[in-house]
């Protein structure tokens, strides 16, 4: 185990250290104070669609429980929080009448933050649209992106004055391919057609959001938080060096393409041109306006081999397997180098802004005992790859903070509350929170900064 003291030696004094979370995932109170269901609360009473038809109704009661939980990312230490904000709350139709009562639930999180000497980092969109909104098309309809405008406009003129950074869009890859092409989330759709407008959409709509942004708080960091992929080939070979390159081009490029360089990636089209929405004269113009920051997510590489089948449709990839024999318990292979990797290969490729890691974390299923909770492969996990953030540093990238995902355990999706991650134990039965090993030593580790007294490096 790496202790607290030695690690921090490896990041400049004024490096930010986080807690993360979403609105969806920890604040429950679905119907209170005029919230009206999202897509995510449709889906989740789906049968079938989430693990033991869990859902949001009551997740972690943050929402009645916001002054202790606040206190509690104080006691950890930290000195900034990320958090969403739900759409439902504060336009419970996704367009139509403003709902008060829901800026106020953010004002008093962002004033109780401020009151405790946290930071705060905003995400407007973290995947629960208003369900109204999908019965005219979802993110597949251009309009979502004009209520998106509104939505965000409204929302900065009342928090843009107290916010330290924020975030148009949370995982597009995923409320794009996962939602519309895969069905894994909410609304569950398995179209390819219905993926490529939620895309266009999508990113039209961060545009549109900086623009908002901008309007209302020109003062406040603006940009948007992508779980880019490291895509690993299988082998050396030529065809599946290929294959990676169009994962590549699939996964990331599609975002990073459109709002760094203005154009979506050439094979992309190459494609999927013809199937693609309209895109009108000044939409690559919108969408590439610059951006302050980025945050990355980061859990677990991409490993893909060349899928020789002929009808394969593009990326024309298959999963390849892990490297690493260390898996945490929803699966995913742990490889910390990947994430120095990705680091650099998105800053090879792009012209990017400063960097936040604005999640990353391992879920590990441990229990309580004897009012303790020895999740020490968590611990390894964040030791490692806060080690492999630090080698991103060294080699000269511009990262500036790092957000734990999450602090608290949460409704973790299409897994409902089976699947932890969090730095603190929640007993869903009384809602008691517990620290774990892994939250106690973070936090002795975030509390070392700001350092002074020495230089950075």
């Amino acid at each position: 185990m790496i202790e607290p003291h030695k690690l921090a030696d490896r990041f400049p004094d004024d490096f930010m250290f986080g807690v993360a979370t979403a609105a969806f995932q920890i604040e429950g109170a679905s119907r209170t104070d005029g919230r009206k269901p999202s897509i995510w609360d449709a889906f989740a009473n789906m049968p079938g669609r989430v693990f033991e038809g869990h859902n949001g109704d009551v997740a972690c009661d943050h929402y009645n429980r916001l002054e202790d939980d606040l206190d509690l990312i104080r006691d950890l230490g930290v000195s900034a929080y990320r958090f969403s904000i739900a759409w439902p709350r504060i336009f419970p139709d996704g367009t139509g009448p403003l709902n008060e009562k829901g800026l106020d639930f953010y004002d008093r999180l962002v004033d109780g933050c401020k009151a405790r000497g946290i930071r705060t980092f905003a995400t407007l969109y973290h995947w629960d649209l208003p369900l109204l909104l999908a019965g005219d098309g979802g993110w597949t309809a251009r309009s979502t992106a004009y209520a998106f405008q509104r939505y965000a406009r409204t929302v900065m003129s009342r928090l843009g004055d107290r916010l330290d950074a924020v975030a148009t869009f949370n995982e597009p890859w995923c409320s794009v391919w996962l939602s519309h092409l895969h069905g894994l989330h909410a609304p569950g759709e398995r179209n390819m057609d219905a993926a490529l407008h939620a895309l266009h959409t999508t990113n039209f709509a961060h545009g549109l959001g900086l623009e908002a942004i901008r309007s209302e708080a020109p003062n406040v960091p603006a940009g948007i938080v992508l779980n880019a992929h490291r895509v690993v080939p299988a082998t050396g070979s030529a065809e599946d060096r290929a294959a990676a390159e169009r994962a590549f081009a699939f996964n990331n490029g599609v975002f990073f393409e459109p709002y760094l360089k203005g154009a979506y990636p050439e094979s992309f089209m190459q494609a999927f041109g013809s199937r693609m929405p309209k895109i009108e004269a000044d939409d690559m113009a919108v969408i590439s306006r610059p951006m302050d920051w980025w945050g990355l997510n980061y859990y677990t590489p991409m490993r893909v081999r060349h899928d020789p089948a002929p009808d394969a449709v593009f990326p024309a990839v298959k999963e390849a397997p892990f490297v690493s024999d260390v898996v945490t318990d929803i699966g995913w292979e742990v490889y910390p180098a990947a994430l120095t990797e990705l680091i650099g290969e998105l800053y090879s490729r792009y012209d990017l802004p400063e960097l936040y890691i604005t999640e990353n974390g391992a879920c590990y299923n441990t229990g309580v005992e004897n009012g303790e909770v020895d999740d020490q492969p968590r611990l390894d996990y964040y030791a490692q790859h806060l080690d492999a953030a630090a080698d991103a540093i060294a080699a000269g990238h511009p990262l500036r903070g790092y957000f734990a995902w999450s602090l608290m355990d949460n409704f973790e999706w299409s897994e409902g509350y089976r699947m932890r991650f969090g730095l603190v134990h929640v007993d869903y039965d009384t809602q008691v929170r517990t620290i774990k090993k892994s939250g106690r030593w973070y936090g002795a580790l975030a509390g070392a900064f700001p350092r002074t007294g020495r230089q950075p490096g």
